[in-house]
């Protein structure tokens, strides 16, 4: 195992400096889900079986391909190549319990979300208003 080292800041380097797209979608998975556990948390919701069946409702693929089409259009240029790379990146597997062309577009998103992780977390508030409207 690697030796603990001091955090890199990675607001400032080059693209071709950060994480392969896959480490990010890797990344992304769990700072998407910190996300919307806290949002949820904030909204109210304090039981733990609601919890997970609410985090699942919105981390799930396709919610995850439904949130990534309402971001599209709020997305800079640099952010929509994350996507695309994320989605084209070959991860080695799919799940069952969803179609290729599904996970692929929840991993764009998956790595969108870890590339905000490192540089730009703050970023990862725009999310919040199409939450609201998710969780009603």
């Amino acid at each position: 195992m690697a030796a603990m080292t001091e955090p890199k800041d990675w607001s400032r380097r080059l693209p071709a400096e950060l994480p392969s797209p896959p480490v990010l979608a890797y990344l992304g998975d769990a700072a998407f889900e910190l996300y919307v556990r806290r949002f949820l948390l904030d909204a109210g919701i304090v039981k733990v079986k609601d919890l997970h069946q609410a985090t699942v409702g919105l981390v799930c693929a396709t919610a995850q391909v439904a949130l990534l089409r309402w971001l599209e259009p709020r997305l800079t240029p640099e952010e929509k190549n994350w996507v695309r790379r994320g989605r084209n990146a070959d991860t080695g597997r799919c799940p069952k319990s969803t179609d290729v062309g599904t996970y692929r577009l929840a991993t764009g998103l998956e790595c969108l979300a870890g590339y905000w992780a490192l540089t730009a977390p703050e970023r990862l508030d725009v999310i919040r208003p199409y939450l609201e409207e998710a969780v009603g």
